[in-house]
């Protein structure tokens, strides 16, 4: 047994090198912008690179809170992907169960044509939307800003492959004989089944919302409806840039979605080693 011990320990040292060297490289980047956002802006194209924290961390925050209002876009970020993925999580689950227990017309069609809508490029659709949007009086709102998003093809398709092999279609048409109704078996059978497909589609579409730029630069023009993104698009100055402040306030920004992932990384573990096994 030792003898095994040992060979397994030594066969498996150049993986542990390889996963080890992996994540080193996954999280320099965000090592070396919190060392940025500890210097001075001059930091930034010094030769060679900075790579040992200084002690500006506070000093360039301070910076970036009298520039912009820092804490109502967070307010609003967090306010608008928290919304964005409940609506996403409970329409794509009630799609998803419905794609994979029930049996209608045009089902297979349907389902087609959804998961064609993600090979579109969603720049197309951006002057129609923006002009949707701007004539039925959504723009500088949250909700504006966050319609595109309710509606999710990945997440469609994820519930639907999950749902599918998760749950039995015989404990669904047991319930149906004890006489649940479809909303019944949704809520008690369905929804304890699928929380780590929840947790992995939560956690995708929260920073998916949250790194989106693009559409929320476009409908939002009220600095009291900013978020995160536009607020710290709006610390580049054309003339200069503080690239100590600015990195400061990408560091703070990006603190919540390390928070958000490690709270439900077991779930999200769970969901693609289930996924794995089956």
């Amino acid at each position: 047994m030792n003898q095994q011990g040992k060979k397994l320990k030594s066969g498996s040292l150049p993986i542990y090198i390889l996963l080890g060297t992996a994540s080193a490289l996954s999280i320099f980047p965000f090592y070396w912008m919190f060392v940025m956002a500890t210097q001075p802006s001059a930091a930034y194209n010094s030769i060679p690179p900075t790579l040992v924290p200084g002690n500006m961390l506070v000093e360039n925050f301070l910076k970036v809170l009298d520039t912009i209002p820092f804490f109502q876009a967070m307010w609003n970020t967090v306010l608008l992907c928290t919304s964005v993925t409940i609506v996403v999580l409970l329409i794509s689950s009630l799609s998803g169960f419905a794609f994979a227990k029930f049996t209608f017309p045009g089902k297979n069609f349907l389902f087609i044509c959804i998961l064609l809508t993600m090979v579109i490029p969603p720049q197309l659709g951006l002057i129609p939307q923006f002009y949707l949007v701007s004539q039925l009086g959504w723009l500088d709102t949250l909700f504006g800003a966050g319609i595109l998003f309710l509606l999710n093809p990945l997440g469609i398709f994820l519930m639907r492959q999950y749902i599918s092999e998760s749950v039995p279609d015989e404990l669904i048409e047991a319930a149906k004989l004890d006489g649940c109704s479809n909303f019944r078996i949704y809520r008690s059978i369905v929804l304890p089944i699928i929380k780590p497909a929840f947790a992995t589609l939560g956690i995708i579409v929260f920073t998916l919302v949250w790194g989106e730029f693009l559409w929320q630069f476009t409908v939002l023009r009220d600095p009291s409806s900013y978020t995160l993104q536009v607020a710290l698009a709006s610390l580049n100055n054309a003339f200069r840039v503080d690239f100590g402040m600015l990195l400061s306030g990408v560091f703070w920004a990006t603190v919540p979605l390390i928070v958000i992932f490690l709270i439900f990384n077991k779930w999200f573990i769970s969901s693609i080693t289930e996924g794995s096994i089956k």
